[in-house]
């Protein structure tokens, strides 16, 4: 099972990476598979879209696609409101979170296939900049406590329905996930049993599969196939979960 955990954590973070939102939605019921408890499953994930996608946002700050004007005030938000959602889940059934986590995957899927926005001004006024990074900071940030992921998927289809160009959205977010996950993270932790083997195993996948994906990213990948990529996944992982809850 570890061994298993871990290939499919290498496997889900390169191709996440590459978004800039971490794989921590989708190694949730890949966890739960396992027979993880749900807290456990939701703590272990966001720490390890810590380490993911910190190796991601060096390759991304050294290309340059971090939009920190954004940055700073989505930053800001999400920390504070992750540990409200982190609260609020505690006191919900895990029926009730898996829908919301199913209603989650099909919102961002179909933002990200679907919606064409007018491309955005490179030079925004500050006050422009932070109408759009403070209710998205905190919506990624609440959000992502709550169902136990990071709030890239919240942040990236957000900017893009902005006008961000995708790769510029991905590295943006990815640097926001970072911290929004670590949140999210200590408030799981406080609840939570961790399985140390499995912990080490998965975040030595982790960080590998982050490396990679931000490469490719960067490097070889269109935005408009990547896009694709990732909204047909999160269809599949909504669909799956779904059916596992009729």
């Amino acid at each position: 099972m570890i061994v298993l955990a871990a290939l499919l954590t290498f496997l889900l973070t390169t191709v996440f990476a590459m978004a800039g939102v971490g794989a921590a939605f989708i190694l949730i019921p890949v966890f739960l598979a396992f027979g993880v408890a749900l807290h456990t499953a939701m703590a272990t994930a966001l720490l390890l879209n810590a380490i993911a996608m910190t190796i991601a946002s060096v390759t991304f700050i050294r290309k340059g696609l971090v939009e920190w004007r954004l940055v700073i005030p989505m930053l800001s938000l999400a920390v504070l409101a992750s540990p409200i959602g982190v609260h609020l889940a505690q006191g919900l059934d895990r029926s009730l979170l898996l829908w919301l986590f199913v209603a989650f995957l099909m919102f961002a899927s179909l933002m990200i296939l679907f919606y064409r926005p007018k491309a955005r001004r490179e030079q925004a006024s500050m006050a422009a900049t932070l109408a759009l990074g403070l209710p998205v900071g905190a919506l990624a940030g609440f959000v992502g406590g709550l169902l136990g992921v990071g709030g890239g998927n919240i942040i990236v289809p957000a900017l893009i329905a902005a006008g961000l160009e995708p790769k510029r959205a991905a590295a943006s977010a990815s640097f926001v996930v970072i911290f929004a996950s670590l949140a999210g993270f200590l408030a799981h932790a406080s609840v939570a049993q961790l399985n140390m083997t499995l912990l080490g195993s998965t975040a030595v996948a982790s960080a590998a599969g982050a490396g990679l994906g931000a490469w490719l990213a960067s490097e070889k990948i269109a935005g408009d196939q990547l896009k694709r990529i990732i909204a047909l996944i999160l269809i599949a992982v909504a669909i799956k979960t779904a059916w596992d809850l009729l």
